[in-house]
């Protein structure tokens, strides 16, 4: 499997981004747009726990088997094993990379980054793809300066062959800069989650 490519289209959702909309309806429209991976992100206020966030866990993992489309599970490595997760995406305060490597050589492994210190000081060797930003502003990563279009520069000339998905503040008009600068998938929440044609906006990403 090219990891690559599967990284094009990377949608983020929990509950708490669904402004009362079933998270189901949601993917599955993002699903039949084109989205290829999908990061169960439950965290945050309003966000489910316990038994109601593996009950959704599981429903939204049904999904994107059916769909051969990659399913990771943002932070939770519990949850990951049991939902039977593809990959685990971490941040830098997150469980370490070698541990996780270690209990689970097969599965992704994406680790978040901000800055090129942060990347210079990760094991990146051990990581499946780098999630970097926010690129520019956002609401879901507030109070975090974002990093401009030179980062995903910065590190594409320092690790030609590392997968770099951008996140923070894509919309479809600054897409294609971001892909131009080095990055080799878009993740997005709320350019899928408060769109009014998810269709639409997923195409056009």
């Amino acid at each position: 499997m090219d990891v690559k490519t599967k990284l094009r289209k990377y949608f983020v959702m929990g509950s708490q981004d669904c402004d009362g909309r079933d998270p189901e309806e949601i993917l599955r429209e993002a699903v039949a747009a084109g989205i290829t991976t999908y990061q169960f992100r439950e965290k945050g206020p309003g966000s489910l726990q316990g038994e109601e966030e593996i009950r959704l866990g599981k429903k939204l993992r049904e999904i994107c088997s059916e769909n051969d489309v990659l399913f990771i599970v943002n932070d939770k490595v519990e949850l990951a094993e049991m939902l039977d997760a593809d990959g685990i995406h971490v941040g830098q305060e997150d469980r370490a990379v070698e541990e996780i490597r270690e209990k689970y050589p097969d599965t992704i492994i994406g680790l978040s980054v901000t800055n090129m210190d942060e990347v210079k000081n990760s094991r990146i060797d051990l990581v499946d793809y780098v999630g970097a930003g926010p690129i520019f502003p956002t609401d879901t990563k507030p109070g975090k300066n974002p990093t401009g279009l030179e980062f995903l520069k910065d590190i594409r000339s320092s690790y030609p062959e590392l997968p770099i998905v951008a996140i923070g503040g894509i919309k479809p008009d600054n897409a294609q800069a971001i892909l131009q600068a080095g990055a080799d998938g878009l993740a997005v929440v709320s350019a899928i989650t408060k769109a009014e044609n998810i269709e639409q906006a997923v195409k056009s990403l």
